[in-house]
């Protein structure tokens, strides 16, 4: 079965809860849908996150221009990935080159396990099985007399575990947001919360040592995502666990930090990663070091992946594609049920995708 086009859609669909965090707001998911056609019948598809809407025109020229390296070769997801990091190795691929080419990688692994027949997981070796998941959908940064309620409302959707965003310029407020949040929600549920890269290092020194003994699950990028000697010295004395890793774009990086001892939870992102090869390199290197590994964004394929991964931790899950799906992932009693059909299991409701097209 070879390659035979690929067809790259920008798409603006809305956010059912609009994320703000520290790093800042976006408005709109910016994404970009992947279908990549076979000379069998078969369509992979897949898609990536821009972050803002002037990426996507961006992403979709150069998918285009990967594409055209493959076009007409086999459907064999880990020999068109090596050949196309080859004819990028004097450009790399961070940035969004690299989000194109994970599209592309996962739209093929994608192909390639409807053209079998079997769920992703099950092309990977694995089987469809419940993968522990946590709502990430909301607790944006917003006033702390709104987060109990919502807080709720979030467990209220099938989780036993949800994530709160702090990193306010005000610590006093992020303290009181974590124990509203905590006392709503009790100990029979588990409350993670994030900085989004906001702080320096003395800082993020300064508020990971006040929230031990807060009880929250980790405490997720509170430095800049490169800075693995600060991350080391925060892992080093804040007994909260320091979750990290989303920003790493390749396993060469993901080996860095963690010789740095710059984390005790690694969450690698998908589409940064490498795709579903990079996701299988990261998963074997986080194995070979003992590390739980969670995922981030992407949760049709993150779900798949997280059930082939030895030491599979949490799913992020977020509803960002969930508009533009005919079958949304769904969450009950706190796990995700991989889905038991063909391929990653994503198949678009193209009244929505013509209706968001950016």
């Amino acid at each position: 079965m070879k390659l035979l086009a690929l067809r790259a859609r920008p798409v603006l669909p809305p956010f059912r809860r609009p994320p703000v965090s520290a790093s800042g707001a976006i408005t709109k998911a910016a994404l970009v849908l992947f279908d990549l056609e076979t000379d069998g019948g078969v369509t992979g598809r897949s898609y990536v996150f821009g972050f803002a809407p002037w990426t996507l025109a961006s992403i979709v020229g150069c998918a285009q221009g990967l594409f055209e390296m493959i076009k007409g070769d086999e459907l064999a997801p880990f020999d068109l990935e090596a050949k196309l990091r080859r004819q990028l190795t004097l450009l790399d691929t961070p940035g969004l080159v690299g989000l194109a080419l994970a599209g592309l990688d996962m739209a093929a692994w994608d192909a390639l396990a409807q053209a079998r027949g079997v769920p992703l997981v099950t092309l990977l070796g694995g089987a469809p099985r419940a993968i522990p998941a946590y709502n990430s959908t909301g607790l944006w940064i917003q006033p702390v007399d709104t987060l109990a309620d919502e807080a709720e409302t979030l467990l209220g959707e099938g989780f036993r575990a949800i994530k709160l965003r702090v990193g306010r310029d005000d610590f006093a407020q992020d303290l009181a947001a974590v124990r509203a949040v905590k006392k709503r929600i009790g100990d029979g549920s588990i409350l993670m919360c994030d900085f989004n890269q906001r702080l320096t290092v003395n800082e993020g020194l300064r508020r990971a040592r006040a929230l031990d003994g807060e009880g929250l699950y980790w405490i997720e990028e509170p430095l800049r995502h490169d800075d693995y000697e600060g991350y080391a010295r925060i892992a080093a004395e804040v007994a909260t666990p320091i979750q990290t890793g989303e920003n790493l774009v390749d396993t060469f990086e993901m080996a860095r930090a963690i010789a740095a001892r710059s984390l005790d939870f690694v969450m690698p992102d998908v589409q940064r990663i490498g795709g579903v090869t990079g996701w299988l390199r990261a998963a074997a290197l986080a194995h070979a070091h003992g590390i739980d590994m969670s995922s981030h964004l992407f949760p049709e394929f993150s779900v798949h992946l997280l059930g082939v991964t030895p030491t599979g931790h949490w799913l992020e899950y977020m509803d960002w594609a969930a508009p533009l799906l005919q079958e949304p992932l769904r969450v009950k009693n706190g796990v995700a049920q991989i889905p038991d059909r063909p391929g990653a299991g994503i198949a678009w409701d193209e009244d929505a995708v013509k209706r968001y097209a950016a």
